[in-house]
């Protein structure tokens, strides 16, 4: 069981890492207004309405999920090994903190590792819930989110009104050198880094949450009640899914004209329902694919060591579109970036399996380990 349980988990990132790095390249590879105004151009507002509406958080949710199932596995460790989970953990959480603002400084503002360790923090604090309380939990996270993106829903509403959005853009783009580009990661990164917590924050708890109760129930254990109740919820899942993405997607691409306030208004904060419904169809159905289909060892050892595949993106992005690299910046449109992103994910986790299969781990994680103790 304990193999089918870690192949599982190890698609599960797979797939995760796929939908965060489509989602992620185009805040790499184009102008911060192109990315957050409606395209201009039918092929990018049809490349907005799917990753809008098929990525956006979805595959971030899903990678929350497992960080969640990682934290009672870790407990499991540290109890077999005779260690004080709460040292090691709390170290850890130092360890992908520091990584995060590395990582956020020198190659991605909008990095999750940071939010990931405070997060954490709180996930401590509710680790002892019953299964059924987690998950009771998870559901109040979704109207708490709505909030916040209703406020985000504002807050971006007046930034493009004022056109502050162009504001000290040029030279803190990848479209300059190495240190343009990480003084204008500098410079962003304190308002990304809050606008991810409204955008993220309470939908990744909630995703802590489900992943914590999914190893407190062996949710991966064939026949599991867990997976028997998220396999019953799919229909209902779908319902709710389906209309707020769609809606969300309309939104984002400009299907629905911006003049049409109220509706543009509602069709923002869908994701938060929307979201977490399409993200546990997929978790549904990444597992029912786990279990009926072999995947390609160097992928699955990429999954093993998510944390080096998702900063190896960001690096080979940096490489490809910025001035200091391959300067294809601004080069492309949002549809054309969907193929390209697939190539770099791809590519990212080809390299960082590769590496696994040489020395037996990614390179970062030997690192995180020892921070861990």
């Amino acid at each position: 069981m304990d193999g089918q349980r870690n192949n599982e988990v190890d698609v599960i990132r797979i797939v995760a890492l796929m939908g965060i790095c489509i989602v992620n390249v185009p805040f790499m590879a184009l102008p911060v207004e192109a990315v957050f105004m409606v395209p201009d151009n039918a092929p990018d507002r049809l490349g907005a309405f799917i990753v809008e509406g098929l990525f956006q958080l979805k595959f971030f949710l899903l990678f929350s999920f497992i960080f969640g199932w990682g934290m009672a596995i870790q407990a499991r460790t540290a109890e077999h090994s005779g260690q004080a989970f709460s040292e090691r953990y709390f170290r850890r959480l130092i360890g992908l903190a520091l990584m995060g603002v590395g990582h956020a400084v020198l190659v991605f503002s909008a990095d999750i590792l940071l939010l990931y360790a405070l997060l954490g923090i709180l996930l401590w604090l509710l680790r002892g819930l019953s299964p059924h309380s987690l998950i009771y939990f998870a559901v109040s996270m979704i109207p708490v989110s709505l909030a916040c993106l209703s406020v985000l829903a504002v807050f971006i509403d007046e930034l493009l009104k004022s056109d502050m959005i162009n504001m000290g853009v040029e030279g803190h783009h990848l479209a300059g050198s190495f240190i343009q580009a990480t003084q204008g990661r500098l410079h962003e990164w304190p308002v990304t880094f809050l606008f991810l917590l409204f955008l993220q924050g309470p939908l990744a708890l909630g995703a802590f949450t489900c992943g914590l109760a999914a190893a407190k129930t062996d949710f991966f254990v064939l026949g599991s009640d867990g997976f028997v109740a998220l396999k019953a919820s799919v229909p209902m899942l779908l319902l709710i899914a389906l209309p707020c993405n769609l809606l969300y997607a309309a939104t984002m691409s400009g299907v629905i004209p911006s003049t049409s306030e109220w509706l543009s208004f509602v069709g923002f904060i869908a994701m938060g329902l929307g979201a977490p419904a399409l993200s546990a169809i997929y978790l549904y159905l990444i597992i029912i694919a786990s279990r009926r289909f072999s995947f390609p060892l160097l992928l699955m050892m990429a999954g093993r060591n998510s944390l080096s595949t998702y900063i190896l993106q960001g690096v080979v992005c940096g490489f490809v579109f910025s001035g200091y690299g391959l300067g294809l910046f601004n080069q492309y449109g949002l549809l054309v970036l969907v193929p390209v992103s697939v190539l770099i994910g791809v590519l990212s986790m080809l390299l960082v399996g590769s590496y696994a299969r040489l020395f037996g781990r990614g390179p970062l994680e030997p690192l995180l380990r020892k921070i861990s103790g």
